[in-house]
């Protein structure tokens, strides 16, 4: 069974000195692809260059490269230029992290608007797939969209946690859907339960989005309680009961779609 993890924050300082580590546990339990998630100009750079040093074959290790919601204040002059050159890497396989965040408005409404059009904008003319971050926003995030949709070959609404009315909204957009641990969360996530079977096959990618969301149904817990793409299983498993799927025609189609999604390397 292969496993395709399209997003972790392998560049967090909780992973520091620990990435191999980290990666042979991945392979060790079937996450045989992981996508590294830059959610800034720096770390998109230390995400490339990790896929790089950890990843001779360039097989396995892929990244984005894009400015999150939260860091949009950080857009300069010349964050163009530099996101246009990591996005010319053949490692680097999307656009992104990138979209609104009206929960904790990190960066002034505007300004993230004004960076997400950046990034659709570079998408669109690169002709790559757009890895997205909404929460609160979707309503503006569609009239965004919207304009740009017809030029962008893919997008996926990564960590989606929405309510029905979100999910169909992107899927009428013919956008991708990551899910994350955050159905196994008893307190937040048992809306996402019955929402999963309607994502359509083809357009339902898992991810980890480690070291952030540790499964809460995990047995047993890590004692440094840091999410990690091993754990990934343990999505897989969720989603599957909640689909009434077997773990591997999940694993399956799933990392078929994501394969197609970010043109990653059959494996053999």
């Amino acid at each position: 069974m292969q496993l395709i993890d399209i997003g972790v924050n392998l560049t967090n300082a909780s992973f520091d000195d620990k990435h191999q580590a980290v990666l042979d546990r991945a392979y060790a339990a079937g996450v045989q692809q992981l996508v590294l998630t830059g959610t800034s100009v720096e770390g998109s750079e230390q995400a490339l260059d990790l896929c790089v040093k950890l990843d001779q074959n360039g097989q396995r290790l892929f990244s984005t490269a894009g400015i999150h919601p939260h860091s949009a204040s950080d857009w300069n002059g010349d964050s163009a230029q530099r996101l246009r050159a990591l996005l010319s890497e053949p490692r680097v396989r999307a656009v992104g992290e990138c979209g609104l965040d009206f929960n904790r408005d990190f960066s002034p409404r505007p300004q993230q608007e004004k960076v997400l059009e950046a990034h659709l904008a570079l998408a669109a003319e690169l002709k790559l797939p757009v890895f997205l971050h909404e929460r609160d926003a979707n309503q503006r995030l569609l009239e965004i969209l919207k304009d740009y949709r017809d030029h962008l070959t893919a997008a996926v609404v990564h960590c989606f946690t929405g309510e029905q009315q979100a999910l169909f909204s992107y899927l009428d957009l013919d956008l991708h859907i990551g899910v994350t641990g955050w159905i196994c969360d008893e307190r937040r996530g048992t809306h996402l339960h019955p929402l999963v079977g309607e994502i359509p096959r083809g357009r339902l990618m898992l991810e980890s989005d480690a070291p952030y969301l540790l499964p809460r149904t995990l047995r047993p817990k890590p004692k440094n309680g840091r999410n990690e793409p091993a754990y990934l299983v343990e999505v897989l498993r969720e989603v599957a009961l909640h689909r009434q799927e077997s773990v591997e025609d999940l694993a399956l189609h799933s990392t078929a779609c994501a394969r197609r999604f970010f043109g990653l390397p059959n494996l053999d």
